[in-house]
């Protein structure tokens, strides 16, 4: 990924932030009134805005030299999503089981880190590519694997498993991630007065995409 910095933006700042997953959907109306509906996106874009989690001068100050280092929308970082972090529910643990990746065949060793979202009717398979290093827990059938049995690359969430499952193995994980973003301007703009007489200043956020 070009110009990205893997560093989170401050995690105390960034659970008072809004946000969540745009999708582009072109919608037709017919003369006849039904619709025709095609998705332009494949995958969803998340949007944040981190000036709601800024409650104070010194979170303020800390943003501004974020900001600068990463030289404005120039260069990504990682995001944490104050409600979408966990292969699993926000209330849990992640554990081994928590999310499929696919199913051996006796040859293949590299697995791509997912989270499954829906059921049954079409789920959507999100990538997940900046898993929190130390977190991700592997399980190949129904026995977690140890830690030194797999690798798995933080900046892309590429999974590696020293063996090949065999053939029609379930191979599932569980992990905390990231979301990679960049600051979507080049420009803060904040007036002290306006912010210390409570206007929330915008800081809009950007996820990356492959």
């Amino acid at each position: 990924m070009q110009g990205f910095h893997e560093v989170r933006f401050p995690i105390d700042i960034s659970r008072g932030a809004r946000g969540g997953p745009a999708r582009r959907t072109d919608v037709v109306t017919l003369a006849s009134g039904r619709e025709q509906r095609n998705a332009r996106w494949a995958q969803s874009r998340r949007r944040y805005d981190a000036g709601y989690g800024v409650k104070s001068l010194d979170a303020l100050a800390s943003v501004v030299a974020f900001f600068e280092e990463r030289r404005g929308r120039l260069i990504g970082f990682r995001w944490r999503d104050p409600l979408d972090w966990k292969s699993c529910a926000p209330s849990g643990t992640p554990g081994p089981f928590d999310q499929p990746l696919g199913v051996g065949d006796g040859a293949r060793r590299a697995f791509q880190l997912v989270k499954r979202y829906g059921a049954a009717l079409d789920p959507y398979l999100r990538p997940i590519r900046k898993p929190v290093a130390g977190s991700v827990r592997i399980a190949v059938g129904t026995a977690e694997l140890a830690a030194t049995a797999f690798e798995v690359d933080a900046a892309s969430g590429l999974l590696t498993l020293a063996a090949a499952p065999a053939a029609g193995s379930a191979v599932t994980a569980g992990f905390a991630f990231d979301v990679p973003v960049r600051f979507d301007i080049d420009e803060l703009d904040i007036e002290l007065s306006a912010f210390e007489a409570g206007a929330i200043p915008r800081i809009p956020l950007l996820e990356l995409m492959d």
